[in-house]
């Protein structure tokens, strides 16, 4: 049964007004072939009853798994590496000197999926920065779907997913458990995972050294991209900094930022910092 076009404009509203995340009219393929497999694991046997039960449901549950069906997920340990050379070797060393007398360092991966971004974040900080041992370090994972949220909390990944981008020096960070693998105790300690919806009301997060939003603005709209950042803003401290995905931009969209080194990823400081 293929996904009426009425059907097909009204979960692209639902998306765009609940997460703010903008459906192309040319992706009705996978969202059919999402919400196929959420009408089967909610127990309905086709495809229209289930959107007729979203459509008519005076409960919001269904509704937000339809959301969630539908984010991307797309994630890995130490995804693109530029971004955490450039924690390593630039934005680590000036915030341990900006900090050296409260000793404390606060870092938020926003739209964490899966976990991995922030848990290769912990390892850098645990093989590079001993320093940081005494240190009051608070690291941060957040997403929309719950049930990533799940997953980062777990620690446990399968053997594909270990063997992208997690190099020789960090695997000593991960054990065997049964057929998959399990993100040292020590690691996993040092972070924290919650649900959180980027365009709804933020809880107090207080501030921030480090925020990673990285391949989440691509797919929202130009003033939900602008509301964001004035969000993000708010929550770093100076001389705070900022990764986008390499496709991202603040350019055209807030005048918060400076970009740091132009030539290498896409990471910005607040503008003021001297």
């Amino acid at each position: 049964m293929p996904l009426t076009a009425p059907d097909y404009e009204y979960v692209r509203d639902l998306v765009r007004r609940s997460s703010a995340i903008v459906l192309g009219a040319d992706k009705d393929y996978l969202v059919k072939a999402r919400l196929t497999s959420l009408a089967r694991l909610e127990g309905f046997g086709c495809l229209e009853r289930f959107m007729y039960e979203v459509r008519n449901s005076t409960s919001s549950d269904l509704r937000f798994r339809v959301v969630e069906a539908l984010t991307t997920n797309e994630t890995s340990f130490f995804r693109d590496q530029t971004p955490f050379e450039m924690l390593r070797e630039l934005v680590l060393p000036e915030l341990i000197r900006a900090r050296s007398a409260d000793r404390t360092l606060r870092i938020w991966s926003a739209g964490c999926s899966s976990g991995q971004e922030l848990y290769s974040v912990a390892m850098l900080l645990e093989r590079h920065f001993p320093c940081l041992e005494s240190w009051d370090v608070e690291l941060l994972g957040t997403d929309l779907n719950k049930e990533m949220v799940r997953r980062a909390r777990s620690g446990c990944y399968n053997a594909l997913e270990v063997s992208r981008g997690l190099a020789e020096e960090y695997r000593g960070y991960v054990h065997a458990s049964g057929r998959d693998f399990q993100v040292d105790e020590r690691v996993r300690r040092r972070t924290r995972f919650t649900q959180l919806n980027l365009i709804d009301q933020w809880p107090d997060l207080g501030l921030f050294d480090v925020v990673l939003l990285r391949n989440v603005l691509i797919y929202f709209d130009m003033s939900s991209k602008a509301e964001v950042l004035t969000r993000v803003q708010d929550h770093l401290r100076l001389p705070g900094f900022l990764f986008l995905g390499g496709t991202e931009t603040t350019l055209n969209v807030h005048c918060g930022f400076q970009r740091v080194q132009p030539e290498r990823a896409n990471c910005y400081r607040l503008q003021g910092t001297p």
